[in-house]
């Protein structure tokens, strides 16, 4: 089938937006809607926020002494590390963390550092069968006891001592594994607050990683995290979205300190177009979006009666639940395909739903404020009681290579191509701006002040300073 008639107009920038959209396509729903989809905006100030947040290494500096250290951190995936001695490296700002599976099966974390004279034990993640200093040989089991010293009559003062490595708290929900330095941080799943409830019936814990791609991206991590915080930044960036993204029509949420979200309408047109018809939003959602279950948009003829949304709703339900082994009738449409992504603070943000999953990760790239590690993963589902495939290796791009370049991403890469362009702009605009403040939109972009309001709880900042 050849793409449907493109004759459709865009609306002057100042018009559209709706956030009431998302509440209305619930009530067209066939199935009971879970109650967690239900609007939580608490509602913020609209004091602009100084441009030193992002452009200043003194408030770098301030984050890693009083925020890093405090909070919980995603560091990978259980599949990532399934057998004994398989484990991650996570690097923040000055510290290193080994994630390991022991040999009997528990997941601990040490600080990676020799007991010796400090040599990083691992620089990357892996298999070993210990922990091997390489610079003398100091060597600790898979459980982080010391196994053996070198030379050992020359260390007769170290008898009586503790030689373990230091231990980092870790936990996991559904899959995913946490690191807090904080050895008197509040458990993960307080921490979590909402999440684990809303997550409870999209079995992540049968997820695996199917695409791993990570690059470098100049600018302050917060930067690339506030870039998925909003949606309103479609219909400029993304404008080849507008056909099938409700973007200024989305809904945004936050639940206690930690968690904060967004929905975001698929299958039906923004509010700042006029004259899409059905047949191109279902053309397009397929071929564009990259989370849909099929991406062939010719493939797809919609039936007489039935909406995009109908349509895509029941291929994703058909195609998830057969990927799963699971009876998806009780699912809504928009659990089955709308952008709902939840963000956990401080750098972490997740696609709900009962597949087409995207993780995203921003790191801080050491003690550069101006650059920072971005990780996108998809997730995909396997049946209860199946072997699951290993996960996707990482695949590290070259800093001057783009998302486009990683087959795995599929659609979703020449649109992570569009944000990263706004990302490094961003760095140079902000280092410029003679006004040396941000204005965020009173709604649209309340995820973001949420986001700077726990920020400041950890540096002990009033909001905005």
């Amino acid at each position: 089938m050849n793409k449907p008639s493109e004759k459709f107009e865009i609306l002057p920038q100042e018009q559209g937006g709706d956030p009431g959209v998302f509440q209305q396509l619930l009530k067209q729903e066939t199935v009971p809607v879970p109650d967690y989809l239900a609007p939580h905006n608490p509602g913020f100030g609209d004091a602009d926020l100084s441009v030193d947040r992002y452009a200043s290494a003194a408030f770098h500096r301030l984050e890693a002494e009083k925020m890093w250290p405090k909070t919980w951190q995603f560091v990978g995936r259980e599949e990532q590390i399934p057998k004994a001695g398989d484990h991650l490296v996570y690097d923040i700002v000055d510290s290193s963390i080994i994630v390991m599976r022991g040999d009997d099966g528990v997941i601990r974390a040490f600080h990676n550092s020799c007991l010796h004279r400090g040599r990083a034990l691992r620089m990357n993640g892996g298999t070993v069968g210990q922990l091997k200093c390489p610079y003398h040989g100091f060597t600790w089991d898979l459980r982080g006891k010391l196994a053996s010293i070198p030379c050992a009559w020359d260390f007769k003062h170290l008898e009586g001592q503790n030689n373990d490595l230091p231990p980092v708290r870790v936990d996991s929900w559904l899959g995913f594994v946490f690191i807090n330095l904080d050895e008197h941080a509040q458990p993960l799943n307080d921490y979590l607050d909402a999440l684990p409830e809303h997550f409870r019936d999209y079995a992540f814990e049968r997820s695996v990683i199917v695409a791993h791609v990570q690059r470098r991206v100049e600018a302050n991590w917060k930067v690339a995290q506030e870039a998925f915080m909003e949606s309103m930044h479609a219909r400029v960036t993304h404008p080849q979205l507008l056909t099938f993204t409700a973007d200024c029509d989305s809904q945004y949420d936050m639940y206690g300190d930690n968690i904060s979200r967004s929905v975001t309408p698929m299958a039906v047109p923004s509010t700042h177009t006029r004259g899409v018809v059905e047949p191109l939003v279902l053309h397009d959602i397929l071929e564009e979006s990259g989370r849909m279950a099929d991406s062939d948009g010719s493939a797809h003829t919609l039936p007489e009666g039935q909406t995009a949304r109908q349509y895509i709703g029941e291929l994703n339900r058909r195609i998830f639940g057969e990927a799963s082994g699971r009876d998806l009738a009780h699912a809504t449409l928009a659990e089955l395909q709308d952008a709902i992504l939840y963000s956990i603070f401080p750098n972490t943000q997740i696609w709900s739903g009962y597949c087409g999953n995207i993780v995203y990760r921003v790191i801080p790239d050491g003690n550069n404020h101006e650059s920072c590690i971005f990780d996108v993963m998809l997730l995909w589902r396997h049946k209860e009681g199946e072997v699951p495939p290993p996960p996707a290796k990482l695949n590290r791009l070259p800093d001057d290579q783009p998302f486009s370049a990683a087959p795995e991403l599929g659609a979703l890469g020449p649109v992570f191509d569009q944000d990263m362009r706004n990302l490094g702009a961003m760095t140079k605009g902000l280092r410029a701006s003679k006004k040396g403040t941000v204005s965020l939109a009173s709604y649209q972009e309340s995820r973001i002040r949420h986001h700077h309001e726990t920020l400041d709880k950890y540096l002990g900042l009033g909001a905005g300073k």
